[in-house]
């Protein structure tokens, strides 16, 4: 056996990908052992031909597939009144095809036959031309009421003629024109659903694939001697193995490969002309006939089927900065690559199944495919995955094969946790849904394409601390959004409640990262649940669980969260106090499982350099459940007495007694009017004043005297405001304790 390399077949671009299959079709049909596997993205043959061989093969003994596409305009069967002495192009090269009395084309001769005696072709063509008939009168205006009347009939008889003549040729003619037909077409009921590969149904716009086809055969094959024409064999050696060959002749394959197509934009000049190789087209078209269409049962469908193609997903637009949220675009190809030798019936097993699944559930879209090939692994012997995306790009009804990307399946299996968790309560393909909806605000589609590029990012990768943190902003931006629609707050659930992975995959240690943190884990008292997000993001009465599962409509009372941190803050603090009390807890909602150093909130009382970078990550840390921290250390660094005099004021009894600051039986209730004194800018040092005397009359003793307070030097007390909402860790409590109370072991001195 040989090991030969094709370098003219590429798994990139798609008619080259066609073109390797094609290949390895062809020959398996004589030499069953032959075997083929992509190394990197060239395809290799293990074959008992050498070079040689393998071009003698094409060259002399190759017997083209029938392809013809009847039931288009332009096949050579629909001529009208014209016939067989039709000189348009399809029936000109069927003409040669049906008087060649060479024997590779002995199968086309036969299929052509059967095809012409198939009574639905014969009551298709009639009505076609009298359909023209009648529109070149409307044209002219010429056309009575009665003609109108028949005009309109002939079109729906058109459509069901075109509908009943692909049942008729899949019945009457013979096994080896059904892969093309199948290949073009998916039939299920009274409807038919053209393959993503072969444009609406073996053509694009005006051009017949099938026609073209034939035509570049004749080029290659004289239809009388069989023998190869001159440029068959020099344009073989460029086509399979990349030889430089001359440019004799073009051909163009349309939007399967757009660069060899021609047109505007192509070259150094306005305009450039088909460079194609035309074996490249014919083993392209010969590749593709594989792609046969399937009829699937899905798990989560209902049982009577519907019609799949191989590996055809619903299109994305994502994973390229280059394509619009909202472009007019056909499912998307996500075509495999493997490292093994496969033979042909392997292949032919593999396109048959033609999906990826996650567990039962099958890939619907880019989204699905990127987790499902996460969780492959290597067992199925696939080693990539190519994308392809079909979006119009050269007038209507034309489109263009995109590349989107490689995506490589892991050596080992993994589970894609950031999917998995946006797909909890099927969020993700709801959310997805919605924003795609016509109606919807644009900016529910820009947020929907941010997502999913972000997710095909980090497709088959574990996120570096930016990555995670760029995805938790987003996830902050579109669950505002969300919140800010009423529209979308009744279709959409919030963002599922994320885990602790998502947090610390985020955290860098960074001051501005705490401090959202802790504000992300402040909640309720004694399973009364008061959780950050309850205030930010305002959630429709049934989606509570949003919250905790106990939660009810009571414990969402939204204040937003927008603008400064200096001035949102205080806000959210004041309403925390309110809340508490309305709702009798026995202290105060202020506690979370993450806290901030000193060094943090000294950092954040000075100025506002972290603001910004707060307000981006709380958000979306406050979807997440914030981890219980294990250090608790207080930090390098200190506040001013008097900040530390208000923040243990409103510090929880809870943590105060756990101090030993605080004696049982003992209790700490909120300062009134020590934040209404910061609002009003805290004239006279009235706050701290508050603070104090709370503290003292709660048995706390400060260390200064009412005529002896410190002062907030500088600080703004707005800032300070928002401060106090700032969870600290429990070191850092202690620290401030230690500095402005006295300890009980001093007043008994």
């Amino acid at each position: 056996m040989n090991e030969l390399l094709l370098e003219g077949c590429t798994a990139t671009p798609l008619a080259s990908y066609l073109k390797a299959l094609g290949v390895l079709r062809l020959l398996s049909a004589k030499y069953p052992e032959t075997r083929g596997s992509w190394r990197g993205d060239r395809f290799v043959l293990m074959t008992s031909l050498d070079r040689e061989g393998i071009e003698r093969f094409f060259l002399h003994e190759y017997e083209p597939t029938p392809i013809i596409s009847p039931w288009s305009g332009r096949a050579g069967f629909l001529e009208g009144d014209d016939g067989q002495d039709s000189k348009r192009k399809g029936a000109v090269i069927l003409g040669r095809i049906e008087g060649a009395s060479g024997c590779r084309f002995a199968k086309y001769r036969q299929v052509i036959s059967s095809i012409r005696n198939v009574p639905v072709i014969q009551q298709l063509d009639q009505i076609r031309t009298d359909r023209k008939r009648l529109d070149a009168l409307k044209k002219a205006k010429r056309l009575d009421k009665a003609g109108a009347d028949q005009l309109s009939m002939s079109k729906r008889q058109e459509v069901e003629l075109k509908n009943a003549l692909l049942r008729s040729l899949r019945n009457e003619l013979d096994d080896s024109a059904l892969p093309w037909i199948d290949a073009c077409f998916a039939l299920f009921g009274d409807d038919r659903s053209p393959g993503p590969l072969l444009g609406s149904g073996g053509n694009e716009g005006s051009m017949d694939f099938s026609i073209n086809h034939v035509g570049y055969l004749l080029e290659l094959i004289d239809e009388t001697t069989d023998e190869p024409l001159p440029t068959s064999a020099r344009l073989l050696g460029g086509s399979l193995f990349a030889d430089t060959v001359p440019r004799e002749s073009s051909s163009n394959i349309g939007f399967l490969n757009t660069t060899a197509t021609g047109g505007a934009n192509m070259t150094s000049g306005f305009e450039g002309g088909s460079t194609g190789n035309i074996w490249d087209s014919v083993l392209a078209m010969e590749g593709a006939i594989l792609f046969a269409s399937l009829t699937t049962k899905r798990l989560e469908s209902t049982s009577s089927g519907r019609p799949s193609f191989p590996f055809a997903v619903t299109p994305s637009f994502a994973g390229s900065g280059s394509l619009a949220a909202k472009e007019s675009a056909r499912p998307e190809l996500w075509l495999p690559t493997w490292g093994g030798m496969t033979t042909l019936a392997e292949v032919s097993t593999l396109l048959a199944d033609g999906r990826v699944t996650k567990g039962r559930i099958e890939a619907r879209n880019g989204i699905d495919m990127l987790q499902a090939i996460a969780s492959l692994g290597s067992d199925r012997g696939i080693t990539a995955f190519n994308r392809f995306g079909f979006y119009e790009r050269r007038g209507l009804g034309y489109y263009v094969a995109t590349h989107l990307g490689r995506f490589d399946v892991p050596e080992v299996a993994n589970e894609s946790w950031i999917t998995n968790e946006l797909r909890q309560h099927g969020w993700l393909d709801v959310f997805r849904n919605f924003a795609s909806g016509d109606n919807t605000p644009t900016r529910f589609a820009t947020l929907r394409k941010r997502l999913e590029d972000a997710l095909f990012a980090l497709s088959g990768k574990t996120p570096g601390k930016p990555e995670a943190q760029a995805l938790l902003v987003l996830l902050g931006q579109i669950q505002s959004a969300l919140a800010s629609s009423s529209k979308a707050r009744e279709a959409v659930r919030p963002v599922p409640r994320l885990s602790e992975r998502w947090v610390i995959a985020v955290d860098d240690g960074t001051p501005a990262l705490r401090i959202a943190k802790a504000l992300a884990g402040l909640r309720g008292v004694d399973g009364v649940p008061l959780p950050i997000r309850a205030q930010i993001f305002p959630v429709e009465r049934r989606w509570a669980k949003w919250i905790t599962p106990e939660s009810d409509e009571s414990h969402r009372l939204c204040d937003g969260f927008k603008g400064r941190p200096a001035d949102t803050l205080p806000a959210l603090l004041a309403r925390r106090l309110w809340l508490a009390e309305r709702f009798g807890m026995d202290d105060k909602p202020l506690e979370s499982p993450a806290g901030a150093t000193l060094a943090d909130l000294a950092a954040f009382l000075r100025d506002d350099a972290m603001d910004a970078r707060i307000a981006d990550l709380l958000p979306g840390l406050a979807l997440c459940d914030i981890p219980q921290e294990i250090d608790r250390s207080g930090g390098e660094g200190g506040v001013p007495a008097a900040f530390a005099l208000m923040k243990l004021a409103l510090t929880p009894e809870r943590a105060l007694r756990s101090l030993g600051a605080l004696a049982d039986g003992q209790s700490l209730p909120v300062p009134t009017g020590m934040l209404a004194q910061l609002a009003a800018g805290n004239h006279d040092n009235r706050a701290v004043t508050i603070a104090w005397r709370r503290l003292r009359a709660s048995g706390l003793s400060p260390r200064f005297t009412l005529n002896a307070l410190p002062t907030f030097a500088g600080i703004d007390p707005k800032r300070a405001a928002a401060a106090l909402l700032i969870p600290l860790r429990f070191g850092a409590t202690a620290t401030l304790a230690r500095a402005v109370l006295k300890q009980p072991e001093t007043e008994s001195v």
